[in-house]
């Protein structure tokens, strides 16, 4: 019998799995545990040498699971394939329930109810850097769409993601971004804290921020509107991890 063709196969894969664009992804992907049944490049060798050069702890498993295929056959699976020639197909990994509340050490990021798809890619990635427990978003953006993961660089493998109702949340102090709150700059977060952060125009949601412990208000220049969701929770997160010592 003949085998099926690395588009067949895409196309039999690709309902119960998500889309790693480009290589980074999928580099970060392999490197923290992704199982990764079909990956495809536009030029095999080029990409194993890159990986050779940039990554190689995952030369071994890219090499199991890369296929070559013309550059028009792979246009034609993910519409504007990345530079590098390169996109692959993920198992999916929903790790919830998140760490009980006595359990975690490090804060949770809720983002509720947010709009902008690569500002949910991003919090992904500062969360996977810095080495909180996990993102969790409430509303109907998926998180785990092919442009978050692509603007994670496919770490999401690296930490938790997923998505809840507001009344679903779990347990631990749930502190919320809000300019009403107390300056962030005299306060001390909690390791096992649920971080809240409102979308990028309506803010924090009537439900989440009635279920906050605590309002938090990060410090602004008199007549600035607001920063980047991300940019918030860079400077939330960093301001946990001081005294923290290295990750």
């Amino acid at each position: 019998m003949t085998a099926p063709s690395p588009a067949a196969r895409w196309a039999e894969l690709a309902p119960g799995t998500v889309l790693l664009d480009g290589f980074h992804a999928l580099k970060h992907a392999l490197r923290f545990g992704a199982e990764v049944p079909l990956a495809l490049a536009t030029d095999r060798p080029a990409a194993l040498a890159l990986a050779a050069r940039l990554a190689p702890d995952v030369v071994e498993p890219l090499a199991a699971s890369l296929v070559e295929v013309g550059p028009e056959t792979l246009r034609g699976l993910v519409g504007r394939p990345h530079p590098t020639g390169v996109a692959a197909l993920a198992v999916r990994d929903n790790a919830w329930p998140a760490p009980a509340a006595e359990a975690r050490e490090a804060p949770l990021v809720l983002l509720d109810q947010p709009r902008h798809l690569g500002n949910v890619g991003a919090v992904v990635r500062l969360v996977a850097g810095v080495g909180a427990a996990g993102v969790l978003t409430t509303g109907t953006v998926d998180p785990w769409h092919p442009t978050v993961l692509r603007a994670s660089a496919g770490l999401h493998f690296a930490t938790r993601v997923g998505r809840a109702e507001p009344g679903e949340l779990p347990a631990g102090p749930l502190l919320a971004l809000d300019p009403d709150g107390d300056d962030l700059r005299g306060l001390r977060l909690p390791d096992n804290a649920v971080l809240a952060f409102g979308s990028e125009r309506a803010g924090l949601s009537p439900e989440v921020r009635a279920r906050a412990d605590a309002l938090v208000a990060l410090p602004m220049r008199a007549g600035v509107s607001s920063y980047n969701l991300a940019t918030s929770v860079a400077m939330t997160l960093y301001h946990w991890q001081a005294g923290h010592g290295p990750c």
